[in-house]
């Protein structure tokens, strides 16, 4: 991975602590790339006001996308609605991405967040987008995923 300008990188992949289970997935690309001062880590779900550890996520029906157009919800496995929160996060990735001029992004697979072609439906994994790659998509983010 070479890169020249800054990018926006899932921040369980920097080996940050943040996904719902309390744990990372450190990646030795991505955290080189965030020691270099390359990457920026962030987590949608925890910049949305989510806790660490919280109870596991899936979007209902649909993607990011019927999400974002308020066709979808997103709860947890003991059925709270979590989709605000998840809408919050994704609009503060991207507010960052804009105020620094970022371009791109590399996210976290089967993310309802980040998810950039995989995400997890009733356990499965299904064809869609997370959230945040969603909206990063709308704006013309190149997206990239792990």
């Amino acid at each position: 991975m070479v890169y020249k300008d800054r990018i926006i990188v899932s921040a369980c992949l920097a080996g940050e602590k943040c996904r719902y289970d309390g744990k990372s997935k450190p990646h030795p690309d991505i955290v080189k790339l965030v020691n270099e001062g390359l990457a920026i880590p962030l987590c949608p779900e925890v910049l949305g006001g989510l806790p660490v550890p919280r109870d596991r996520s899936e979007i209902e029906t649909g993607d990011g996308d019927t999400v974002l157009e308020g066709k979808a919800r997103i709860t947890t496995d003991s059925g709270k609605d979590v989709t605000e929160a998840f809408i919050k996060g994704a609009q503060e990735v991207l507010n960052i991405a804009q105020q620094e001029n970022i371009r791109r992004a590399i996210l976290k697979a089967k993310s309802p967040s980040c998810g950039v072609t995989v995400i997890v439906k009733q356990g499965q994994h299904a064809d869609g987008m997370g959230v945040t790659a969603a909206l990063l998509k709308k704006h013309r983010i190149s997206l990239e995923e792990i």
